[in-house]
Protein backbone atom coordinates (compact mmCIF):
# COMPACT_ATOMS: atom_id res chain seq x y z
CA UNK A 1 0.00 0.00 0.00
CA UNK A 2 1.29 3.44 -0.88
CA UNK A 3 0.52 6.74 0.81
CA UNK A 4 -2.21 7.79 -1.64
CA UNK A 5 -3.96 4.41 -1.23
CA UNK A 6 -3.86 4.83 2.56
CA UNK A 7 -5.37 8.31 2.29
CA UNK A 8 -8.09 7.06 -0.08
CA UNK A 9 -8.99 4.11 2.20
CA UNK A 10 -9.28 6.34 5.28
CA UNK A 11 -11.36 8.89 3.33
CA UNK A 12 -13.68 6.12 2.06
CA UNK A 13 -14.20 4.75 5.58
CA UNK A 14 -14.84 8.23 7.02
CA UNK A 15 -17.26 10.06 4.70
CA UNK A 16 -17.56 12.97 7.17
CA UNK A 17 -13.90 13.86 6.44
CA UNK A 18 -12.79 15.38 3.17
CA UNK A 19 -9.88 13.86 1.30
CA UNK A 20 -7.89 17.05 1.93
CA UNK A 21 -8.46 16.69 5.70
CA UNK A 22 -7.38 13.04 5.66
CA UNK A 23 -4.27 13.94 3.65
CA UNK A 24 -3.40 16.63 6.23
CA UNK A 25 -3.89 14.13 9.10
CA UNK A 26 -1.70 11.46 7.50
CA UNK A 27 1.00 14.00 6.63
CA UNK A 28 0.99 15.35 10.19
CA UNK A 29 1.35 11.86 11.68
CA UNK A 30 4.27 11.01 9.39
CA UNK A 31 5.96 14.36 10.04
CA UNK A 32 5.68 13.89 13.82
CA UNK A 33 7.23 10.42 13.57
CA UNK A 34 10.07 11.80 11.44
CA UNK A 35 10.69 14.75 13.80
CA UNK A 36 10.73 12.49 16.87
CA UNK A 37 13.23 10.14 15.24
CA UNK A 38 15.39 13.08 14.13
CA UNK A 39 15.58 14.10 17.82
CA UNK A 40 16.65 10.55 18.65
CA UNK A 41 13.34 9.64 20.32
CA UNK A 42 11.64 6.27 20.02
CA UNK A 43 8.11 6.16 18.55
CA UNK A 44 5.94 3.28 19.74
CA UNK A 45 2.57 2.41 18.22
CA UNK A 46 1.07 -0.28 20.48
CA UNK A 47 0.17 -3.45 18.61
CA UNK A 48 1.97 -2.26 15.47
CA UNK A 49 5.60 -1.70 16.39
CA UNK A 50 8.28 0.75 17.40
CA UNK A 51 10.47 3.04 15.34
CA UNK A 52 13.89 3.96 16.66
CA UNK A 53 17.27 5.19 15.46
CA UNK A 54 20.39 3.03 15.62
CA UNK A 55 23.94 4.30 15.36
CA UNK A 56 26.35 2.53 13.04
CA UNK A 57 29.99 3.12 13.88
CA UNK A 58 32.59 4.20 11.35
CA UNK A 59 34.35 1.29 9.67
CA UNK A 60 36.59 0.26 6.81
CA UNK A 61 34.58 -1.04 3.85
CA UNK A 62 35.54 -2.30 0.42
CA UNK A 63 34.68 -0.98 -3.00
CA UNK A 64 33.09 -4.05 -4.66
CA UNK A 65 34.34 -3.09 -8.11
CA UNK A 66 38.00 -2.44 -7.31
CA UNK A 67 38.45 -4.15 -3.94
CA UNK A 68 39.99 -0.94 -2.61
CA UNK A 69 39.55 -0.18 1.10
CA UNK A 70 37.16 2.72 1.73
CA UNK A 71 36.45 4.62 4.96
CA UNK A 72 32.72 4.49 5.78
CA UNK A 73 31.63 7.27 8.13
CA UNK A 74 29.49 6.86 11.24
CA UNK A 75 25.78 7.14 10.48
CA UNK A 76 22.36 6.86 12.03
CA UNK A 77 19.78 4.56 10.45
CA UNK A 78 16.04 4.05 11.10
CA UNK A 79 15.04 0.76 12.72
CA UNK A 80 11.57 -0.80 13.03
CA UNK A 81 10.67 -3.57 15.44
CA UNK A 82 7.26 -5.18 14.96
CA UNK A 83 4.82 -5.40 17.82
CA UNK A 84 3.55 -8.75 19.12
CA UNK A 85 0.04 -8.24 17.69
CA UNK A 86 1.39 -7.53 14.17
CA UNK A 87 3.86 -10.41 14.35
CA UNK A 88 1.12 -12.83 15.44
CA UNK A 89 -1.22 -11.67 12.67
CA UNK A 90 1.47 -12.11 10.02
CA UNK A 91 2.13 -15.64 11.27
CA UNK A 92 -1.57 -16.59 11.19
CA UNK A 93 -2.08 -16.80 14.95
Amino acid sequence: MIRSELIQKIADENPHLTQRDVERIVTTIFEEIIEAMARGDRVELRGFGAFSVKKRDARIGRNPRTGEAVQVEEKHVPFFKTGKQLRDRLNGK
